[in-house]
């Protein structure tokens, strides 16, 4: 692996970091349900299935949630973690196979794999009950979400490739 490479993949990884706990942080405040989380340390994610190769994005996925779960988390929330973004991660890098997709469309899908990776961690690890109570709502959130985080994605996107076209690059 190149240093390019690696370096950009240490710059996306402590992005993830620092958003998944800012992310921590606000989720409590703004969102209804018990354990949701905006996703904002996706944003990373969705720039490496945008912009790095699926490789690079898989393990991007692995460090962001092999870390998070090593400074903030627990071995039960890293099976969630897991299950969510390997589901989430896949389809959104299938998704992104589609000429000129927009990232709206992938990051929503992706927020919906997301959720439906950890019900199944849910379900395995519990009964079908809570799971089934949780879910519409958790479908809800992840919809919403991943709109917002592919909205706000297009926006960043944009300002790093007029960054980019200006210094250069």
């Amino acid at each position: 692996m190149k240093i390019h490479t690696l370096t950009k993949l240490a710059v996306l990884t402590t992005a993830a970091l620092i958003l998944g706990f800012l992310d921590s942080l606000l989720s409590g405040l703004i969102l209804p349900v018990p354990g949701m989380k905006l996703g904002l340390s996706n944003l990373a994610v969705l720039y490496a299935v945008f912009f790095m190769s699926p490789f690079e994005t898989v393990l991007l996925m692995l460090l962001k949630v092999g870390l998070s779960t090593l400074l903030f988390g627990n071995p039960v929330g890293a099976l969630y973690s897991l299950a969510g973004g390997a589901l989430s991660v896949t389809g959104m890098l299938l998704l992104h196979r589609i000429p000129k997709i927009s990232p709206i469309p992938v990051s929503t899908v992706g927020g919906i794999l997301h959720i439906i990776g950890q019900c199944l961690v849910g379900f395995a690890l519990f009964s079908i009950q809570p799971v089934l109570y949780y879910a519409p709502w958790l479908l809800i959130c992840g919809t919403v979400t991943g709109v917002l985080l592919g909205a706000l994605s297009v926006g960043v996107f944009a300002g790093l490739d007029l960054y980019n076209r200006r210094r250069g690059a």
